[in-house]
């Protein structure tokens, strides 16, 4: 059944649109199977997506039809199809009103996936109004709260160097515990790997008073503050609140230096709002595990990595994994980018919409998978600063003298950066940076030719 007459409206401007502020709007990357004509299955898809199925039913009145979610532009070339979604669609708090991520996720991703006349339809960027992100919790929590805890400036206070304690899974608490100690001899950030938990093996009531333990014994030898992001993430919210308080507990005077992460694809929008709203004085650490399935290139369904890093800034993550933007081990380009540009500035003009954040606190890029020193000053250059959480686990125990030297090295490689000095001249004056060299030869044959030759007959 052909429904462009109801759920399309090509007059629609989309400037107008925005200017109005009554709807969210939606882009998708969408082709519709052999014999279905391009408007008839974005209409259909619009229709699936909100008021509407697959016949006329006679439940519909005038007001129903006035919330329909509307086709406003399509381009069948290049598979650019937009959807405007009125406000009023959205599902909305008992208890205050609030806008909730799964709504929006089940009107713009839900049945419409799975849709008899639609080839594939992936969403690659979405514009909210003012209205909907007064609505929206938002982060409590960011990088500037970090950077007061480490007692650095609070506006441009710089990179945070960080871990993963590995191996991900098989330390027993005592080894688990000394692998922290070890790494925050020289580095900032210490977050569990996203299996970590409460393994028979590593019973958390056994792991987390080692950890807190080694904390402040390396905070007593160093004389820095440190940070460490627990895992709560699980089915249950009781059981997620349970094991954030029982981290907070045990912690006591240092629970500001906590950090709670949550596997937020997952674990599902849920977990993140449970977490964001009963721990709301914690930084708050999205791990993205799993979003592959839907963000990857390869996928053609689903939503873009750009997708889930603003959502997650709607939801109140202080902090989200963007990748490595191709510099690390982990599928990705350079333009990836624009995730963490979407998430930590006032404004930014996506793929398709320009963003207005309406001074939502910003979420701090997390940038992690196969990074080490070495890989460090290409990064910040593409990304070009280096206000950013960065855990290196490999990078770091990886390094030929210890984790205390990786993370020193990691450090150091921001201020190479920093300098804008040659890499492997600053290896020369700089011990733990040049031993990266030694530790990670592959990457430095690739990434600075001849530095055999340079650095070694000056180490």
């Amino acid at each position: 059944m052909d429904q462009s007459k109801r759920y399309a409206d090509l007059s629609l401007k989309e400037a107008e649109l925005i200017a109005g502020g009554r709807h969210i709007l939606c882009a998708y990357r969408m082709k519709p199977k052999a014999g279905h004509g391009y408007l008839e299955a974005a209409a259909h898809f619009a229709a699936e997506s909100s008021t509407g199925t697959n016949v006329e039913v006679s439940t519909t009145d005038d007001f129903t039809r006035g919330v329909d979610a509307l086709v406003y532009y399509i381009d069948a070339a290049n598979e650019d199809m937009r959807i405007a979604y009125p406000l009023d669609l959205f599902d909305r708090n008992l208890i205050d009103g609030r806008m909730m991520l799964v709504s929006f996720l089940t009107l713009t991703i839900g049945n419409n996936q799975g849709m008899g006349d639609i080839e594939y339809a992936k969403m690659v960027d979405f514009y909210v109004p003012r209205r909907a992100i007064e609505l929206f919790d938002g982060p409590s929590r960011g990088i500037a709260d970090l950077w007061r805890t480490l007692g650095r400036p609070v506006v441009d206070g710089g990179y945070i160097s960080g871990t993963i304690i590995k191996p991900k899974l098989g330390l027993r608490p005592e080894p688990f515990a000394r692998a922290a100690y070890e790494f925050w001899l020289g580095g900032d950030f210490i977050k569990n790997d996203e299996p970590q938990g409460n393994q028979t093996f590593a019973p958390m009531k056994q792991t987390i008073p080692l950890v807190y333990d080694a904390m402040k014994r390396a905070m007593d030898e160093t004389g820095e503050a440190k940070l460490f992001s627990a895992n709560i993430t699980a089915d249950d919210h009781y059981e997620m609140i349970a094991r954030g308080e029982y981290i907070l507990e045990t912690f006591g005077p240092d629970a500001d230096k906590v950090a709670f992460l949550v596997d937020g694809y997952v674990g599902g929008p849920g977990m993140i709002t449970t977490a964001r709203r009963h721990f709301a004085n914690q930084f708050l650490h999205y791990h993205r595990a799993g979003h592959g399935a839907v963000t990857s290139p390869q996928s053609k369904r689903g939503y873009t990595a750009y997708v889930l890093a603003k959502m997650s800034r709607l939801q109140g993550a202080s902090g989200i994994h963007v990748g490595t933007m191709g510099y690390g081990k982990m599928e990705g380009e350079k333009d990836d980018r624009a995730c963490a540009y979407i998430i930590e500035r006032d404004s930014y003009q996506g793929p398709v919409y320009d963003q207005d954040w309406y001074g939502m606190k910003p979420t701090v890029p997390i940038i992690s998978g196969g990074m080490n020193a070495l890989r460090l000053p290409g990064f910040f250059d593409n990304l070009g600063h280096g206000n950013v959480i960065n855990t290196a686990g490999g990078g770091s125990y990886g390094h030929i003298d210890s984790p205390a030297a990786g993370a020193r090295s990691l450090r150091q490689a921001y201020e190479c950066w920093k300098a804008g000095a040659d890499p492997v001249d600053w290896a020369r004056d700089h011990h733990e940076f040049a031993r990266a060299f030694e530790s990670f030869p592959q990457d430095a044959d690739q990434l600075y030719p001849g530095w055999r030759h340079k650095l070694r007959p000056a180490a």
